[in-house]
């Protein structure tokens, strides 16, 4: 991370906290230098308050702390923007943000299920040893296996699509989607490529 300029703002720069998983924006507190050594040693965001004159650690009083994830500077290095997993409402009024807006994880999970699959595809190396992952297991197997797999399930999807269990037809559907994943990264992909193809279709039909 490149140097903090505090001078600009007095020894103090805007401190944006956002979901690290769910890129929710959750509040804007200020930190100085030491709330940021603070919060990069103890693992808790830790800012400045302007009005008590003191720091103060996020949930030192509610119990509903931020753990800490990464921190950015801006190009002006004169505001940060920090990365934080959130163990309950993070707004005063019990809200889950100051903007009381809902956070919530929806599609996003799927980014940290595709880093989940590509460590587990590091591990399917044979120098890592055995290992009794089922994701670890298919990468071993090669794209055949894993294709073979993505058939099934779609097979699958599509009988339940047919028939009035909508649970059964969801949960095919998340086998289909998971294991389409796993080919995609075995296949030196990801989710991001197939959007970025559908985007550019969306795009040339306007």
């Amino acid at each position: 991370m490149e140097a903090i300029d505090y001078e600009k703002g007095g020894g103090l720069v805007p401190a944006i906290v956002q979901d690290a998983d769910t890129r929710a924006v959750l509040m804007l507190g200020y930190m100085d230098a030491e709330a940021v050594r603070a919060t990069q040693t103890t693992g808790k965001v830790t800012f400045y308050s302007r009005s008590k004159q003191r720091h103060w650690t996020k949930g030192e009083t509610s119990g509903h702390y931020l753990a800490f994830v990464d921190m950015k500077v801006d190009c002006d290095r004169d505001t940060l923007l920090v990365g934080a997993r959130p163990s309950g409402p993070v707004c005063h009024t019990g809200a889950d943000t100051c903007w009381a807006e809902e956070n919530r994880e929806g599609i996003e999970f799927l980014s940290h299920l595709q880093q989940l699959i590509a460590d587990r595809q590091s591990e399917a190396a044979p120098a890592q040893g055995q290992s009794g992952s089922y994701v670890v297991s298919l990468f071993r197997e090669g794209i055949p296996k894993i294709a073979q797999k993505v058939g099934e399930e779609a097979v699958e999807t599509v009988i339940e699509a047919m028939a009035s269990d909508d649970a059964r037809f969801l949960n095919e559907s998340a086998d289909l989607l998971f294991h389409l994943l796993v080919l995609l990264q075995a296949k030196g992909y990801r989710l991001e490529d197939v959007a970025a193809l559908l985007r550019e279709r969306h795009q040339s039909r306007r």
